[in-house]
């Protein structure tokens, strides 16, 4: 009885409002509700929605006090965060295996940094946004999606899921783009509001183009699932050359290189002594190498060729130009304040006076208020110093570590899983070289959780089963 009484007064209250008022929010009002009993019931569900929403979600920003924030999914995301915390504080369950893997020890100091540089920022306001941000990060994406993870079907799962959606965004994108005859300018912008601009969305699909390309060879899949993934492969191939996103295209032969020198077997000795050789070369002929660096004046075209040869103009191509001048202002910074370094999340508000006229670009600005560092290695330098930065490559390295591991001694799919995993983390990493976005949920979300697979298939896939005492129950209470 009382439930038709309250979905008639819900009917009526509804009604009122839209033919009254013009208001349509309290429509969604059942979904919020059946958001709230998943909360409570099945947390793992609300991780898989959140990264299903993921690529969907829209960024809201210039919002009061310089708060910008992307619907629907980070209020999810925080949400989860203060679930795992009073999980913590009153029942203290975790498991162990999670907790003490060296992985997590690595983020257990990146996030204690951050809270130390907080409190030496520059501003301490934005600094605390910032860590706040990456905690509901790495909360529901690593430290709950690793024991979420047990389950191999789970990994699929959020493999798929953000998928799914991904391929959306980009028939979306390139439907739209197809009406300005592909054009290169307009492939800039032209996944907004899903993406900000082509670099983010290229190196999503950079990320999981090994993914797909990894479940097309699936061990076992079946026939219609193979015809239906070659479809999903040809999509976000076809979406990452025209997103026109050079680092993105860089990254993906780089994971591709990664893969020919794990299909040939090369011993890891060999290529420590090739890179150290090629970086010997490269400073022993570094003054010929920037010369003819400088003498391509092949800007950014629609045109495929011309737009590869592009990648090494540095002499009149805005957006290679712009680069070199964020790093070359995140090193100043570096340079004034070497250990403790200017605060988490501080460099887009603190870089201008560091920029130099003759480094500007055309799409400079003089008061430095069009982004980050363009590098995953120099922003953490200049926001959080020499260890800021020395944490992010011991992450990095550590995750090939154990990638390579799992690689190594798992079975089949676990072989196939942690492959796709760490050849979607080598693109990033790579690609963060000149870009950085573990910042925003688009990229934190896929990084975060393709790492909790490596570690989560490191600790429960590669070992027998042990005590689950202690794992976190999917019921809350």
């Amino acid at each position: 009885m009382w439930v038709y009484a309250l979905s008639a007064l819900f009917l009526v209250v509804n009604f009122y409002l839209v033919l009254q008022k013009d208001v349509y929010w309290l429509f969604l009002l059942p979904v919020v509700l059946i958001v709230l009993y998943y909360y409570l019931t099945s947390l793992d569900k609300i991780i898989l929605l959140i990264t299903f929403l993921t690529p969907l979600a829209v960024n809201i920003q210039d919002m009061d006090m310089g708060l910008g924030v992307s619907l629907p999914t980070e209020p999810l995301m925080f949400g989860v965060l203060l679930l795992f915390i009073a999980n913590l504080l009153f029942e203290n369950r975790y498991d162990k295996r999670i907790a003490t893997h060296p992985i997590s020890y690595i983020i257990y100091a990146q996030l204690l940094w951050m809270l130390f540089t907080m409190f030496t920022s520059e501003m301490p306001i934005v600094s605390l946004k910032y860590l706040v941000s990456r905690l509901w990060f790495v909360v529901p994406f690593y430290f709950m999606a690793a024991m979420l993870f047990k389950d191999l079907k789970n990994i699929k799962w959020f493999l798929w899921l953000y998928l799914s959606a991904l391929t959306i965004v980009v028939i979306y994108t390139l439907t739209l783009h197809s009406q300005h005859g592909f054009d290169e300018e307009v492939g800039h912008w032209i996944m907004y509001p899903f993406y900000n601009d082509h670099t983010a969305y290229g190196a999503a699909l950079a990320m999981f183009i090994p993914v797909s390309i990894g479940f097309l060879f699936y061990p076992n899949l079946a026939l219609k699932w193979r015809v239906i993934t070659a479809g999903v492969v040809l999509v976000l191939l076809v979406g990452v050359v025209f997103s026109y996103g050079r680092a993105a295209w860089i990254s993906l032969i780089i994971a591709l290189g990664v893969l020919i020198v794990d299909f040939l077997r090369i011993k890891f000795y060999v290529i420590v002594i090739t890179l150290a050789v090629l970086l010997g070369l490269f400073f022993s002929f570094q003054q010929q190498i920037i010369d003819k660096l400088e003498k391509n004046k092949q800007d950014s075209s629609a045109n495929f060729v011309e737009h590869v040869q592009s990648i090494t103009n540095i002499s009149s191509d805005a957006s290679n130009l712009e680069r070199i001048n964020r790093w070359q202002a995140a090193l100043r910074l570096f340079d004034e304040r070497p250990v403790l370094g200017w605060g988490p999340g501080t460099y887009q508000f603190v870089y201008s006076p560091f920029q130099r006229a003759k480094e500007k670009t055309i799409i400079s600005t003089n008061l430095g208020d069009m982004g980050n560092a363009h590098s995953e290695y120099l922003g953490p330098l200049a926001e959080m110093g020499i260890p800021g930065m020395l944490i992010v490559i011991l992450l990095v390295t550590m995750m090939m570590i154990t990638g390579l591991s799992v690689h190594k001694n798992g079975n089949a799919e676990v072989r196939f899983l942690s492959m796709m995993a760490l050849l979607g983390l080598i693109t990033y990493f790579s690609h963060g070289v000149l870009n950085n976005f573990l910042d925003t949920d688009k990229l934190s979300v896929p990084v975060w959780g393709f790492i909790a697979i490596l570690v989560a298939l490191d600790v429960y896939h590669l070992k027998p089963a042990e005590d689950d005492s202690k794992k976190m129950p999917e019921k809350q209470s």
